[in-house]
């Protein structure tokens, strides 16, 4: 169903002020005809306008069913008996068939992190409010009174942290933060039951599928692009790719229902709490192995360059026993994690 744009209806203003002169009109009337008919003199003619001050007196509130009013960024869409006729865009005061009724059967959903969340936020980010302030799907009664337009601007879906194993099937915690908005108004009220909740769920569905393809930390021979071809790609190192291909898949999800992503960002990564501790650890010995092989090159070179300094200015002559001994205590010195004890030694080697 396509969307069709009404226009040409930002007439409110003059239909409000007709209506409300047209009931003082009546009213008059009522009290002028009362009055004449205390004498008696009454005809045909004047019974006629009689009724139809009283007709309008209790009917004439319809029209006023029909003013709408828009802010920006708003929009309306209206159906007549069952029959779409309509969407209200654009800011201002509108005048439309009385007995057309606003469609929106999201319009008691609240998003969490959304433009148009709840006050209470004790349901924690990302889950779906509904007007009964309970979790769940789309089966609560919409209440009388609820306001049925439909937001344009562009609001923030931040889904909770999900648990998700990677490639290699580690555990890791992931959250993402969506920036979307409605672009068509009709297929989002009547392609999807519940458009907000059918964005909430294809959000969680896109981050499984696009998060299993990924190692948490480079990891070699992993092909995370699908070519076939081992690469360096990473949830943690990758964070803006990762974040672009959730947006593709969720929006390739939604286009049926009217909505545009326009933007996804991840907001959360970590290993899941049982492996975080083991995961640490060998962050800790990968660091505390890259730390020792560049003090070993530095001491290798600095004990290089003490003999080539040596030799060249012949300040000792050292037999290959003593060169062993000296470099054996000079990478004792360097390499050590603790400050060299001097010992002087007043003897010979021999």
């Amino acid at each position: 169903m396509n969307e069709k744009v009404i226009s040409g209806h930002k007439n409110g203003i003059a239909v409000l002020c007709l209506t409300i002169a047209l009931y003082v009109l009546a009213t008059v009337g009522v009290v002028y005809f009362a009055i004449l008919g205390e004498s008696k003199d009454f005809t045909g003619l004047t019974i006629t306008l009689m009724v139809i001050c009283l007709l309008y007196l209790c009917l004439g509130w319809i029209c006023f069913l029909g003013l709408k009013v828009l802010k920006p960024g708003e929009a309306l869409v209206l159906t007549l008996f069952g029959k779409y006729i309509g969407t209200l865009k654009g800011d201002g005061f509108f005048f439309v068939n009385p007995f057309c009724t606003a469609f929106n059967p999201a319009a008691e959903t609240k998003l969490g992190q959304s433009g148009d969340i709840s006050d209470s936020k004790k349901s924690g980010v990302g889950s779906i409010l509904l007007g009964t302030g309970q979790l769940g799907g789309a089966s609560a009664e919409l209440k009388a009174g609820v306001d049925k337009k439909i937001s344009l601007k562009v609001m923030t879906l931040s889904n909770s942290k999900q648990k998700v194993n990677d490639i290699l099937g580690n555990p890791v915690e992931i959250a993402v933060a969506v920036m979307w908005k409605v672009t068509d108004t009709a297929k989002a009220v009547f392609t999807v039951d519940n458009y907000k909740e059918y964005l909430s769920l294809q959000c969680d569905s896109a981050v499984r599928n696009v998060v299993k393809l990924y190692p948490y930390d480079i990891t070699e021979n992993i092909d995370t692009t699908g070519d076939g071809k081992a690469d360096d790609g990473s949830l943690r190192g990758s964070t803006e790719v990762v974040a672009e291909r959730i947006r593709q898949e969720i929006q390739s999800k939604v286009e049926n229902a009217g909505l545009e992503i326009v933007d996804a960002r991840i907001t959360y990564l970590a290993y899941a709490p049982e492996i975080a501790a083991a995961m640490l650890q060998r962050q800790q010995a990968s660091a505390v192995v890259d730390a020792r092989k560049l003090i070993v090159d530095g001491a290798v070179g600095m004990v290089e360059m003490a003999l080539e300094r040596l030799s060249e200015k012949k300040m000792v002559d050292l037999d290959e026993e003593r060169k062993a001994a000296m470099v054996s205590n000079l990478l004792v010195v360097l390499c050590g994690n603790h400050d060299a004890q001097p010992i002087v030694n007043s003897g010979s080697l021999y």
